[in-house]
């Protein structure tokens, strides 16, 4: 088959089309042909080896974390899924590999695709919806009438996040560029700030739950936007030591993400707020919970724009170059 590789950790050069072999399919595993697969920053911080301290894959490795498309074959426990359904997923960090022609997943991180999306809309979602459920539903167990503001809120996750955060009943206050502010409205939120304009510190106040994804000083201000016992959760702060707990990490690593976090465990203390930081897991029983608000209308993609899959290292590099304007990059088979 077909697929993107990354065969050493560092820029665009180490990434190459190549034939590989097909997948093999374990006994809980489907086989899925690839129709469509989205594009994220992850990717980006994958091929570069950001993560090689504690996900330590082995090189060559196809890059991809979202993905659309047919089932062709199902191995001989599988009990979900039939050949000929679609599905959509984020395949387990350790089975990556979706700008490929087929992969093997196994059944527990699927869900069928939502009836009311095209292959590439789904493409676009797994991922990102996966990490608005896990921070607001499963982290901060965000309840009707409190106060969430999701940075980036025209982004591939804050444009869910948003959707997330309203249909859950909450108030929704996000970022957003002078050019998306419309759009930001659109999507739900109920104030939005222009960054280029405004700083969101010194405009919002008494805020239950901040859900970031910019990380440095970005983070730093959030935690005063929130009001005694808040949460900010972070997918680009630094790893706290309840990540490495999860991960299993040896002490070493432990010790490390302790130091990492310190600064910004100890200003969160200070504010009388928490951090944490998330690191999304796949999960094909979230992603059916997803559908059925995607289903309903309470959550539409936001897709930026769709490339071929003869054309990924183009779609890569413009994800890199922060030229898509709002909403996810998504790569279509032919």
């Amino acid at each position: 088959m077909r697929a993107f590789m990354v065969e050493k950790y560092g820029d665009q050069a180490g990434v190459r089309a190549a034939e590989v072999s097909d997948p093999q399919v374990g006994a809980d595993d489907v086989l899925v042909r690839i129709h469509a697969a989205g594009v994220n920053p992850l990717d980006l911080r994958i091929r570069n080896g950001d993560f090689k301290a504690f996900l330590p894959y082995r090189l060559p490795l196809v890059l991809g974390n979202d993905l659309a498309g047919t089932i062709v074959r199902v191995g001989p426990s599988v009990t979900r899924f039939a050949v000929g359904d679609e599905v959509y997923a984020r395949p387990d960090k350790n089975r990556i590999g979706t700008f490929a022609e087929l992969i093997a997943v196994h059944q527990d991180d699927l869900a069928p695709k939502p009836a009311t999306l095209t292959m590439a809309e789904a493409a676009s979602l797994p991922l990102v919806a996966l990490t608005a459920w896990q921070a607001l539903v499963e982290r901060a167990q965000v309840r009707p009438g409190q106060k969430v503001l999701v940075h980036a809120g025209t982004g591939g996750l804050g444009s869910i996040a948003v959707q997330l955060a309203k249909a859950l009943g909450a108030q929704v206050a996000t970022t957003a560029s002078t050019a998306n502010v419309d759009l930001a409205k659109d999507l739900g939120a109920d104030e939005v700030i222009d960054y280029r304009t405004q700083d969101f510190a010194t405009v919002l106040d008494g805020y239950d739950v901040v859900l970031d994804s910019l990380g440095g000083d970005n983070l730093a201000r959030s935690l005063r936007v929130l009001k005694p016992g808040g949460i900010a959760i972070s997918v680009a702060g630094p790893p706290d030591p309840a990540f490495a707990r999860e991960l299993g990490a040896n002490l070493v690593i432990r010790l490390a993400m302790t130091a990492l976090s310190f600064g910004t465990r100890r200003s969160a203390k200070r504010h009388g707020v928490r951090y944490s930081f998330l690191f999304m897991r796949a999960d094909g029983d979230q992603l059916r919970e997803l559908t059925l608000l995607i289903d309903a209308g309470k959550i539409r993609p936001v897709v930026d724009r769709v490339f071929p899959f003869e054309e990924t290292l183009q779609a890569i590099e413009y994800v890199e170059k922060g030229q898509a304007k709002a909403g996810k990059v998504v790569v279509t088979m032919a």
